[in-house]
C-alpha cells in the first residue's frame, strides 16, 4: 500500500519567497486550473480555507504545511505518488539558495517574466534572451549534451522567454558581455554575423567588456523585483544555482558596480560589433577579426 514518504513537517509560515517558491505555487495554480472546475475562492470554500490562504500559497507568498499540500493536491484529484514527488521538490523550495537540474525553464522564465530590472554578465556565451535563433539551436547542438530530438523545443522556449523584450512594461536590462564570447569560432560567418547584428542592433541594452579585461570568473545574472527580494542567478552544463542571501546579492551588486566602471559604453559597444562584421564580412570564412 503506498504511504505518505515521511519529511519533515512544514509549517505554513509568511517567509521570503523565492524564484522556486513562486514558479511551485504557480504549479498548483495551474493544477488547480486543469484538474478541476474551482476557482480560487471555491477551491478554498472545499478545502475549509480562507481564500486569502489559497491565494497566497498558489503565489509563493507563503510555505505549506505538509497537511495542507496534501489535501490541495487531494481535492485536485491526485494520488500519493504525485503529492510525494510535489512535496520531495516544494520541501527545499524557499531555501535561500537552491540548485535545478539545467534543463528547467519554468523557473527561469517566470522569473524573467516577473522582474522589473535584469542585470546579466556572461563570458563565453551571450546571453540566452540575446541569442539569435541559429546561434541558440548551434549551442544545444555543439554541446552534445541534449537530445536531438529535443532541441528544436528547447530553442523555442528559448525564442518564447524573449518576448519580454517586446513588452510595453519590459523590464530594464543591461546585458554585459565579454568580448571572449564574440571571439568564440562558433558556427559558420553567416551564423556569426546574424549573432553580431542581432546584438548591434541592441546596443542599448549591451555593454561589451574588453578582452583584456579578466578578473571576472564566472557569469551572473541580477534580477530584481517591484516587492519581491531579489535574486542571484548562474547556470553551467550541470546546475542551475539561486542564491536569495543578502551576502551573495550585495557581492552581486559589486560585481556589477566594477562592470560598469571597466566596459565599453553603448557608442563603443556599438563600434566594437562593427568591426566584428565588417571583419567576417571581409574574409567569410575566416574567424572573424584577429584572435591573437
Amino acid at each position: 500500500m503506498d504511504q505518505i514518504q515521511a519529511i519533515p513537517s512544514l509549517g505554513m509560515t509568511a517567509i521570503t519567497s523565492t524564484p522556486y517558491s513562486r514558479d511551485l505555487g504557480d504549479e498548483l495554480r495551474r493544477l488547480r486550473e486543469t484538474s478541476t472546475s474551482f476557482h480560487g475562492r471555491a477551491m478554498a470554500v472545499q478545502l475549509g480555507w480562507d481564500p486569502s490562504k489559497v491565494s497566497d500559497i498558489e503565489l509563493g507568498k507563503v510555505r505549506a504545511t505538509e497537511v495542507d499540500l496534501v489535501q490541495y493536491i487531494a481535492t485536485c484529484g491526485k494520488d500519493i505518488n504525485f503529492a510525494n514527488e510535489f512535496r520531495g521538490r516544494y520541501y527545499n523550495a524557499f531555501d535561500l539558495f537552491f540548485a535545478q537540474v539545467p534543463d528547467n525553464v519554468r523557473t527561469i522564465a517566470m522569473t524573467e517574466a516577473m522582474a522589473t530590472k535584469i542585470s546579466s554578465f556572461d563570458i563565453l556565451t551571450i546571453h540566452g534572451l540575446m541569442q539569435a535563433e541559429g546561434y541558440a539551436r548551434q549551442l544545444f547542438v555543439d554541446s552534445h549534451i541534449e537530445a536531438p530530438d529535443d532541441i528544436e523545443a528547447l530553442v523555442q522556449a528559448r525564442m518564447d522567454r524573449q518576448t519580454i523584450l517586446r513588452r510595453p512594461n519590459r523590464p530594464e536590462c543591461v546585458f554585459y558581455l565579454h568580448e571572449l564570447a564574440l571571439r568564440m569560432p562558433f558556427g559558420d560567418a553567416r551564423l556569426r554575423e546574424d549573432q553580431y547584428l542581432r546584438l548591434l542592433f541592441n546596443t542599448h541594452i549591451l555593454r561589451i567588456v574588453p578582452a583584456n579585461i579578466c578578473a571576472f570568473r564566472s557569469p551572473a545574472t541580477l534580477y530584481e523585483f517591484g516587492k519581491a527580494a531579489p535574486v542571484v542567478y548562474s547556470d553551467s552544463d550541470t546546475a542551475q544555482v539561486w542564491a536569495q542571501d543578502n551576502v551573495a546579492v550585495a557581492r552581486t551588486r559589486r560585481l556589477f558596480q566594477r562592470l560598469d566602471a571597466v566596459a565599453l559604453d553603448a557608442e563603443q559597444s556599438k563600434r566594437k560589433l562593427a568591426e566584428y562584421v565588417s571583419g567576417l564580412r571581409e574574409d567569410p570564412h575566416g574567424g572573424g577579426t584577429d584572435l591573437a
